[in-house]
């Protein structure tokens, strides 16, 4: 069952990319446990696998991670220049620092018989791997240097022979350990291989270095992927050879795709920063992805990350893979942004307005905060600012529109022979209606009630309504006339109409 004690949990990444939505779920949901508890999040750094190593990939961890508001209490962190630091007792927490001690650890495993030097060449394994794989026997070492005489070890470490350390899986029995999201877990032993602890080069694999470091930095709770369930015999298997208590485990879903295939960094942007990139709020990002997998068992769907604390648990997280909808991602983030106050969407959509835009003479930041209402509710995120640049739009707030004459007609009277006639009588009222309207009180509400009776004396309201709104986008589609027309100002409304009404002679 889930630990009532106070939890100490650690988000331990590898700076082999930038850090993924998957990664971030798994930082969040040992955040919450821990913050919950009134235990410890730390954030440790995996960096052994040499080859991999992306230069700035800490960074981008530490950015993603901060951004999201997912702040660790030790371990890699940032200082308050933003540099990189290291805060806390139980350090190093970059694990390239620390090479000595997983050798150490290593080492004393073979002096108790758990571990053994392993000579075989890269050929020799790919033969029991070709082997083993042409009679349907499950992959992993074949044991051959498990037995090799002690002299013979001896003399080929005194030659200095490239070797590894392997650890010694029992050949009998079975590792039962409790998944907290899971339940009972039960591996036997002898499908286990004898994996491989220290490499040629020095180097700890994976399964090493993560029950060293989770022992001597205290960690309660290891809370990883469901890929980790298989490795988790050899973690416990080594917790027992050192005598280590051995923390709870919890291995979340997979995260998939809409074609339930697994969510890949190859597939798209998952990239963290990506998201903030393209203007999903750190506030959405967070509560959508706290859904992937767990679910509150209420009907509230609305979580900022202090309710998470409270509301969060382990047992509440499903067993099946959790689809990644972008869909409902974007209305997560169209939903927060409905909640920004004006002044506060004025500067987000000033950040993401394309620059072809923000270099027009109209362009000015008071302009976009009275547009910015108007906008919140035709765009999930910033960066569909630019798909409405590109389709046309958004360039008629900026930009006197050019249109077609007969798209001004209403459609009940497209066919009349007095259409431009009636259609310039119409507008030319409208007009005068507006011109009577103070500045300000040109709102969308005080103009509505000053045409709406004129609209509603005509055969059909669309005669004027029609006209009006598309005098003043030129587009067949645009938002409701009243609106437009008190975000284009009492004076652009004017200009535009005057230009419709200068058509129709």
């Amino acid at each position: 069952m889930e630990s009532a004690r106070k939890a100490i949990t650690r988000f331990a990444p590898s700076p082999t990319g930038f850090l993924h939505v998957g990664g971030l779920r798994t930082a969040l949901y040992s955040y919450l446990l821990a913050k919950q508890t009134g235990g410890k999040f730390l954030l440790r750094i995996e960096d052994t696998d040499r080859e991999r190593f992306v230069t700035g990939g800490i960074e981008n961890i530490l950015a993603s991670l901060y951004w999201t508001g997912i702040v660790p209490n030790e371990g890699v962190t940032l200082a308050e220049d933003a540099t990189v630091i290291e805060k806390g007792d139980a350090g190093p927490y970059i694990q390239s620092k620390k090479l000595d001690e997983y050798r150490k650890y290593a080492e004393q495993l073979v002096a108790l018989q758990k571990a053994y030097y392993c000579f075989c060449t890269p050929e020799r394994l790919e033969e029991v791997r070709n082997y083993r794989q042409a009679n349907k026997l499950p992959p992993g070492y074949d044991g051959h240097c498990r037995s090799l005489p002690v002299a013979e070890v001896t003399g080929r470490l005194a030659r200095e022979e490239r070797h590894v350390i392997r650890l010694s899986m029992p050949d009998e029995g079975e590792t039962t350990f409790y998944d907290l999201i899971r339940g009972e877990v039960t591996f036997k032993n002898a499908d286990v291989d004898d994996q491989v602890l220290l490499k040629s080069d020095g180097y700890p694999t994976y399964h090493l270095a993560v029950v060293v470091d989770d022992h001597t930095m205290g960690v309660t709770h290891v809370i990883r992927g469901e890929e980790w369930i298989s490795s988790t015999p050899k973690h416990i298997t080594l917790y027992r050879y050192f005598g280590w208590e051995i923390p709870l485990f919890a291995h979340l879903p997979l995260l998939l795709n809409s074609d339930k295939s697994k969510l890949s960094k190859r597939q798209g942007d998952v990239a963290v920063l990506d998201y903030r990139d393209k203007g999903y709020l750190p506030e959405a990002l967070v509560n959508f992805v706290a859904f992937l997998g767990w679910n509150p068992g209420t009907e509230q769907e609305f979580f900022s990350l202090e309710e998470l604390v409270t509301s969060f648990s382990l047992a509440k997280v499903n067993k099946a893979g959790a689809v990644f909808n972008l869909e409902k991602l974007d209305w997560f983030n169209r939903e927060y942004l409905k909640q920004k106050p004006t002044e506060e969407l004025a500067h987000y959509f000033d950040m993401f307005m394309p620059e072809d835009i923000k270099n027009l003479p109209s362009y000015t930041k008071e302009y976009v905060a009275r547009l910015a209402p108007l906008l919140v509710e035709r765009v999930s995120k910033g960066i569909d600012l630019t798909d409405m640049y590109v389709s046309g739009e958004l360039i008629y707030f900026f930009v006197n529109p050019t249109y077609d004459t007969n798209n001004l007609f209403w459609k009940t009277i497209k066919d009349r022979t007095d259409r431009k006639e009636k259609t310039r009588e119409y507008l030319l009222h409208l007009l005068s209606l507006l011109e009577a309207i103070s500045t300000t009180e040109f709102t969308d509400v005080h103009i509505k009630k000053v045409v709406w009776p004129f609209a509603e004396s005509l055969a059909n309201k669309g005669e004027v309504l029609w006209p009006m709104r598309y005098a003043l986008s030129g587009r067949d589609k645009s938002p409701d006339p009243f609106v437009l027309a008190s975000v284009l100002g009492k004076e652009e409304t004017k200009k535009r109409l005057q230009k419709a009404i200068a058509l129709l002679v």
